[in-house]
């Protein structure tokens, strides 16, 4: 990865840090001119008032731990390379399941299944021969509900729910999955993302609400508060805001690239959600994989590593005091580190370190780190401060997060009726031309398309599995799918489906629902590099071919699109009456029939948080000439608006 970062460098900012925080640990460290001036360019906080009580209680634990029991604390493995007697052993202080990480492997693992084992990992932590048994505390992606969890209703990601713009349906949203996530026993949600996407090409655009830092803002605090409520509750989990920072803002939407922007960028656009979220009350934050390159230039190296950020920035001039987590193997990318060992990192202000199955060799290697005098021991003492601190504030000391009332109680993992909500909130109006929506009941309709009838495609990545593939229909035993709801809503039939547009006819129906998408994709795999268009007829020719069949047959279309980001479409637009962006509506995708029939006075009502493209090789950044429509354009029912033919952008086989 991009390691550019002139080697001696970063020997001597490591060298100054270590000398300064080792020779006086209570004074901050000495920034250098350009470190300096990257911290200033943030706005200060003020500092919470610390409670006496528990900071007294922080000493008293940390002055009776050893050293490898401080270092276990800051050691965050999988479970699925760590068993609970290892954490007993080894004073392990949390552990954490990614997408595809389930109790025994068993992708249908049963909430009992999730609880015995949050329960065998409670008890043996508190089982340790540490002088204060120090509870542990789970950490899992619960992005858009509990994703990773059989029978789980998921919501809207980010993207959608950007669009529905609507604060208090987030913060419901929010303790909707917290109380999902304490019933399987585990107490810390690695959400929200906080990324003001810049370029979507990048494969985690959907994770984010939008390009404007302000409703990013407004909504990552709003799921905060939702998470965590007063931290101490039976429904309540820890929080994380991330990535901290610049994730969104990479160079042509490269994931774990290299963010160009100033400093006054990074903090004014980037940064912006973090002030929210920590004036929320966020207890955690989580480093990005992305490098920093100021103006463009000098490279700063990836973020884990760099002090001025994560020390200077959160931690002094932000004032934060809860945890800095690292991500999944992060910090091999780090100059000079390697997966299980990096002291740059915790010198750079990281606490609790996300290493899945590295872990053991992490532990052995940051000891010898802290008694050869790499890393000072005031550093090692702040970290652990801080993941004391955090864990007092729950009140995990108290009583253990499978102690809550919830623990086990699998109803809680059903939240249809938000959902539904959620998704006839956040789905767009694009087109909407002949009066094509609503479509009345007792209509004979056509669904076209696989994804009509397919909860992958309705949800994206980070469902059940990492990159949301390697699921079908029976991995959703909750839920219902467009085609679901159009049968329910029209009446069985009424409704023909034929996935492939074999069936269509002239004069055997009254309209035409198309309905397309892009397969599930997460980090990584769901990157569009250039030179690739940005265009859903080049990513997905067989629905363009499809959409080209029953197009212009006197039969009305409407087309709705699955998509985590938005993407150059005008050939479709142009071949629909209606058009709908639904993006990833998640496991309730059924509601959106509820939305094309307007039952009930049922209106759209969602409006774009990215602005849609007009050519297929956009440059990022939403400049007025790319844009078909603006971030914030959306149609309804009540206000009628012809759209008419658009001007089609040239598909090019590869970006100029």
């Amino acid at each position: 990865m991009m390691r550019n970062r002139p080697a001696l460098l970063s020997i001597l900012l490591l060298a100054g840090s270590a000398a300064a925080m080792a020779a006086s640990p209570a004074k901050p460290p000495r920034w250098s001119a350009d470190e300096a001036k990257t911290i200033a360019a943030w706005q200060p906080r003020a500092a919470a008032r610390p409670d006496p009580r528990v900071e007294a209680r922080i000493r008293r634990i940390l002055a009776g731990m050893t050293l490898e029991q401080k270092i276990g604390q800051m050691t965050q493995p999988s479970i699925l390379s760590i068993t609970p007697d290892e954490v007993r052993q080894h004073y392990i202080g949390s552990i954490l399941n990614g997408g595809g990480g389930w109790p025994g492997g068993n992708k249908h693992a049963a909430v009992a299944d999730w609880v015995g084992l949050a329960k065998a990992y409670d008890t043996a932590a508190l089982a340790s021969d540490m002088k204060v048994k120090v509870p542990l505390v789970w950490g899992v992606d619960a992005v858009h509900g509990h994703n990773n969890v059989f029978g789980a209703t998921t919501f809207p990601q980010n993207i959608g729910l950007g669009a529905a713009g609507d604060p208090d349906l987030v913060e419901r949203i929010g303790r909707a999955t917290a109380r999902q996530v304490r019933s399987t026993g585990i107490g810390w949600a690695f959400a929200p993302t906080l990324a003001v996407v810049q370029n979507q090409r990048w494969g985690r655009s959907y994770e984010s609400y939008g390009s404007d830092p302000a409703l990013v803002s407004r909504l990552g605090a709003a799921l905060v508060h939702g998470l965590q409520g007063k931290l101490t509750g039976d429904g309540d989990v820890l929080a994380s805001a991330k990535h901290f920072v610049g994730d969104g803002g990479t160079w042509r939407g490269i994931d774990q690239g290299e963010n160009r922007a100033g400093e006054a960028t990074l903090a004014s656009l980037h940064g912006a959600g973090y002030y929210a979220a920590l004036d929320a009350g966020v207890q955690t934050v989580m480093v990005s994989y992305n490098s920093w390159a100021r103006d463009g230039a000098a490279n700063m190296g990836k973020l884990h590593g760099n002090r001025a950020l994560v020390t200077g920035v959160l931690k002094q001039r932000l004032k934060f005091d809860g945890l800095v987590v690292s991500d999944w193997n992060a910090i091999e990318q780090v100059a000079g580190c390697e997966r299980d060992h990096c002291p740059a990192a915790i010198n750079a202000g990281v606490d609790l370190f996300m290493v899945p199955d590295n872990w053991k060799t992490f532990i052995a290697k940051t000891v010898a780190d802290v008694r050869e005098g790499r890393v000072p021991m005031a550093r090692i003492d702040d970290a652990v401060s801080r993941i004391l601190r955090v864990k007092l504030r729950m009140g995990l000391f108290d009583r253990p997060t499978t102690a809550g009332a919830l623990t086990g109680d699998a109803s809680q993992l059903a939240a249809r009726d938000l959902a539904q909500e959620a998704v006839r909130k956040s789905a767009v109006l694009l087109k909407n031309d002949g009066a094509a929506l609503p479509l009345a009941p007792g209509k004979r309709l056509l669904v076209v398309g696989a994804a009509a009838d397919s909860f992958p495609a309705q949800s994206g990545g980070w469902s059940l599995t990492w990159q949301g593939e390697e699921t079908d229909n029976a991995d959703y035993p909750l839920g219902e799918t467009l085609l679901g709801g159009l049968r329910r809503v029209y009446g069985a039939d009424n409704v023909t489906f034929s996935a492939d547009g074999s069936a269509f006819a002239p004069g055997k129906f009254d309209a035409v629902i198309a309905v397309l998408g892009e397969r599930p994709y997460a980090e990584m795999k769901g990157d569009v590099r250039w030179p690739a268009p940005l265009a859903h007829s080049a990513l997905y020719p067989d629905q363009a071919a499809l959409l080209g069949r029953v197009a212009g047959q006197g039969v009305p279309v409407v087309s709705l699109l699955y998509s985590g980001r938005t993407t150059y479409a005008t050939d479709l637009i142009n071949r629909s009456d209606a058009f709908v962006a639904a993006f990833l509506p998640g496991t309730e995708a059924g509601a959106l029939a509820d939305l094309l029939a307007g039952r009930q006075g049922l209106d759209f009502r969602g409006r774009l948080s990215f602005a849609w493209p007009n050519t297929a090789c956009p440059s990022g950044g939403e400049p007025a000439s790319e844009r078909l429509f603006s971030r914030g354009f959306g149609l309804s029912y009540a206000g009628r608006v012809a759209t008419g033919r658009l001007a089609e952008a040239p598909i090019l086989a590869a970006c100029p």
